[in-house]
């Protein structure tokens, strides 16, 4: 679909009919596959009610980073997107399919968990239609229903409250459109996968005012993981009412039911520093029992509602309302190695923990803010004054039951087992092997074995979840100051956070935290096609929101600082070809201090401790766009230099970050055939990531390699035909690869080579 721009001179306003009659006649051609868009790309919703018709793989707009529709040349911070449409060419069902092209984002394991710019998610929850969410971490979410993903780069408190410092991953859902469309979608291929998806969306009366648009996407898979499989759906209705120019209202909800396995990876022989195998055991290698299993319910209801007064004052106000709950039977290692009586370790057998989990989770978040254009002299303003709410809840009624250690004589069970004191343990002996009986079976990485667990045969401690909440309530301000070429990008943000623990309760106990986090940025319009900008942002992320995810957190978080953060970075903005091609280079740093960790305590898994600080510093460079009308490409290199400078253990200042390559980069690109007729409706697309090596999260003792993995896909529409068929092919040199690892006893394998057919029907 062509877009263009009516010239100046042919505006309908004051338009005579003579004149209308020539631009009908001149353009009549290009209307039947032509949309026209206004002649000033600021005239752009100020909120994002209606989705968009265009078919590229980026956006040239952001309403999340700034809260109002923005160009993104014109926000003074790198924003990278991922379009529906790349989403679709490239078969990206989940998230992690989707940001492998997006420079700076790492994959960590098989979580939804990334590194961005060399900074490790902090477990914070999803952030959709700029909005905060809870939980996600453990499963990826679906993407049929999403009109784009924006990895906004740095900490972004002053806008969204508590989120992570290296960048934050805004997934905003499709929107309806005012003209009638409809496409079913079905996929197979390997590891037995089925998945079908539909997308609907039209008017609902004549008038065109209410507009509505049902996504629903549906997996049935198994893995090249042993033991793995998932079944997925996802139902989401949006409707948008828009009774006229100035005014809109759009509700939509997305409901997520997800039953899986929760794969903690693969185990390897031995840990040995310097002679670790990563081969030692297949990448499909797995432990587990085959009746575990991992079942999440998620249901989000969100409204939007938006006025504007005149041309120069608005209102919007924005509600999510979200739970989330959680089933949980799993059997994962203890990331300890079985030992002998007398303490060696055994490294062919993994010690082994079982655990039984529910809880349920509520988040509420509201943001209510006025929007004000105002001129003082030479300066154009445009302002946002702004109150944001956000309370999560985690009930009470939840639970763990956790089985694992050591079984003593008199019945009982001890965590950990002390060779001295091996007379009050029951021992036996294995292929000549005496060693203490464990509570739950060590699993035999020689001769690996499934089976249904009998969960009567062991003793569970029993943990009730404390019922935990925590309050956010920020004011801010934010000021788009323009005088000539320079745009003045400033922000404040005041923020009182309440966390409770034990909440409601005869124990309950609280901690409050306050913070002022500004924001300040400068963007130059030094040519037609290219902005300069330098930026400064402050992070602020309390930790009782990490804390409440162990299952006996410390008393809300109160022996733990608030992680903070900075951001500094300069960059280059520039739009070519008619905007049709963007090109961006970005060099950045990012310091935080306080970090908080799990510790990796095989006893005590709920164990946290602090990490002193990190320093990331790199360049990222990235493009997209069209090299010709049928021809569209995304591509990225990244440079990050991450450095631990402060850590309780001196021996680690000064080293690498763990997980993140200090060199990644990724292309695709698909090219349409034309002009040969017995070619017509052919495309190619053809995709490379490559990644340096990474660090694993918790041991220094290996290396995960770097890797290269090529893709390809090929699409045919036979000519006057509403199909297109698809064949995309994932790691086509069949590379085996990790994309990241805690430890010996947790890697995360790549998926060798896979093949996924589409058809896809629009009408």
């Amino acid at each position: 679909m062509k877009i263009f721009t009516l010239p100046y001179q042919y505006k309908l306003t004051g338009l005579c009919c003579a004149g209308f009659l020539s631009v009908v006649s001149a353009y009549a051609q290009q209307l039947v596959d032509t949309t026209i868009v206004p002649a000033s790309k600021e005239e752009l919703q100020t909120v994002e009610v209606m989705g968009t018709r265009t078919r590229k793989y980026f956006s040239d707009y952001s309403f999340s980073a700034t809260k109002i529709a923005t160009l993104n040349k014109n926000i003074p911070q790198a924003i990278s997107t991922v379009s529906k449409e790349l989403i679709a060419d490239r078969q990206a069902f989940t998230l992690t399919d989707a940001v492998k092209t997006v420079t700076g984002v790492s994959q960590s394991s098989f979580y939804n968990q990334f590194a961005i710019r060399g900074i490790s998610q902090n477990e914070e929850g999803t952030i959709i239609n700029g909005m905060r969410t809870r939980q996600y971490f453990f499963t990826q979410p679906l993407t049929n229903h999403l009109e784009r993903v924006e990895v906004i780069k740095g900490p972004a408190s002053a806008m969204f409250s508590s989120v992570d410092p290296g960048g934050s991953i805004n997934l905003v859902t499709k929107k309806p459109l005012k003209e009638s469309r409809r496409e079913v979608s079905i996929s197979a291929g390997s590891f037995s996968t089925i998945r079908g998806a539909l997308d609907f969306t039209g008017p609902l009366n004549k008038e065109k005012t209410l507009l509505y648009r049902l996504n629903v996407g549906y997996e049935d898979s198994k893995s090249f993981r042993d033991m793995q499989y998932r079944k997925a759906l996802l139902v989401a209705p949006s409707f948008s009412y828009v009774p006229a120019a100035g005014t809109s209202l759009n509700v939509e909800m997305v409901m997520t039911n997800n039953n899986t396995r929760l794969d903690r990876g693969q185990a390897i022989f031995g840990a040995i520093a310097g002679k670790t195998d990563l081969n030692s055991t297949g990448i499909n290698f797995n432990m587990g029992s085959s009746n575990d299993h991992f079942n999440t319910r998620d249901l989000m209801l969100m409204a939007n509602f938006a006025h504007s007064f005149s041309e120069k004052v608005g209102f919007n106000v924005a509600y999510m309302k979200q739970t989330w709950d959680e089933d949980l039977q799993e059997h994962r290692t203890t990331n300890a190695f079985a030992v002998d009586e007398n303490g060696a370790a055994i490294p062919t057998l993994a010690g082994m923990r079982a655990v039984i989990r529910q809880q349920r989770w509520n988040t509420d978040n509201l943001s209510i803010y006025f929007t004000v254009k105002q001129n003082t002299g030479p300066l154009e303003h445009k302002l946002v004054l702004g109150y944001d709410r956000i309370n999560t809840r985690k009930f009470r009624g939840g639970g763990e039951n956790s089985a694992a250690g050591y079984r003593l004589k008199d019945g009982t069970i001890a965590s950990r087992y002390d060779p001295a004191k091996k007379d009050l343990y029951l021992l036996r002996t294995v292929n000549g092997v005496t060693m203490p009986v464990p509570n739950v079976p060590h699993f035999d990485l020689a001769r690996p074995g499934y089976f249904v667990a009998n969960l009567n045969e062991y003793i569970f401690a029993k943990n009730e979840i404390p019922p935990a909440y925590y309050l956010v309530n920020g004011v801010w301000l934010q000021d788009q100051v323009r005088y000539g070429k320079l745009l003045l990008t400033l922000g404040l943000r005041q923020e009182w956070y309440e966390d409770f623990n034990q909440y409601k309760q005869v124990n309950q106990t609280k901690i409050s935290h306050q913070q002022l986090i500004p924001r300040v940025g400068l963007t130059w319009e030094a040519t037609s096609h290219i902005n300069v900008y330098g930026t400064y942002l402050r992070g602020y992320q309390p930790q009782g929101n990490t804390a409440t995810l162990v299952v006996v957190p410390p008393p809300a978080g109160a022996n733990f600082k608030p992680l903070e953060s900075d951001l500094k970075e300069i960059g280059v903005k520039s739009g070519w070809l008619n905007d049709k091609l963007q090109i961006n280079m970005a060099a950045f740093e990012i310091n935080q201090k306080n970090l908080l960790m799990n510790a990796n305590d095989p006893v005590d898994v709920n164990k946290l401790i602090e990490r002193g600080a990190q320093r990331s510093r790199g360049i990222e460079v990235e493009a997209s766009g069209y090299v010709m009308d049928n021809w569209q490409f995304n591509a990225g290199y990244s440079y990050i230099d991450a450095v631990i400078t402060d850590d309780n253990d001196p021996k680690l200042k000064g080293t690498r970050v763990q997980n993140t390559p200090q060199h990644a980069a990724a292309l695709w690109t698909r090219y349409n055939m034309r002009g040969v007729k017995i070619l017509q409706g052919i495309g190619i697309g053809a995709g490379v990531q490559y990644s340096g090596s990474k660090l694993p999260w918790y041991t220094r003792d290996f290396i995960i390699p770097g890797y290269t993995v090529a893709d390809v896909a090929l699409y045919y529409t036979p000519p006057q035909s509403k199909v297109q068929l698809a064949v995309n092919v994932n790691n086509i040199f069949d590379q085996t690869y990790w994309v990241g690892a805690q430890n010996y006893l947790r890697l995360f394998p790549g998926t060798p080579r896979n093949v996924m057919f589409n058809v896809t029907y629009k009408f």
